[in-house]
């Protein structure tokens, strides 16, 4: 289980862009994030008659690292852990899912509501 999804507000933690808030638009592999805004340069491209695309330049969202990026918690308005609890077998029966965990934040220990 991804303690990071596709979806979360994540802040990053590290890096020229430190401080900086974004959402998850999508991950690239086990170990790295596309962010919204975030990890942003500029990329010259040729132009290709084939394709229909102009050249010039470019801003592209390059990927970033995981480790260098944390869940942001809403309610302290700061960056958190994410831990995972345990389901008892009713509970997930009563949620009808068949992960045996749920993502919390470890600050508080509430849940992280899915978006």
């Amino acid at each position: 289980m991804n303690k990071l999804r596709k979806g979360d507000q994540v802040i990053v933690l590290t890096g020229r862009d430190k401080g900086k808030r974004g959402t998850i638009a999508r991950r690239v592999d086990d170990s790295h994030l596309i962010v919204e805004g975030v990890n942003v340069v500029k990329k010259h491209v040729k132009p290709n008659p084939m394709k229909g695309t102009t050249g010039g330049v470019i801003d592209k969202t390059m990927p970033i690292d995981q480790s260098n990026v944390a869940i942001f918690n809403a309610a302290t308005g700061k960056a958190d852990r994410v831990g995972i609890k345990l389901l008892s077998k009713d509970e997930q029966e009563k949620r009808k899912t068949k992960d045996n965990g749920v993502r919390v934040f470890k600050s508080s220990g509430k849940e992280i509501g899915v978006k």
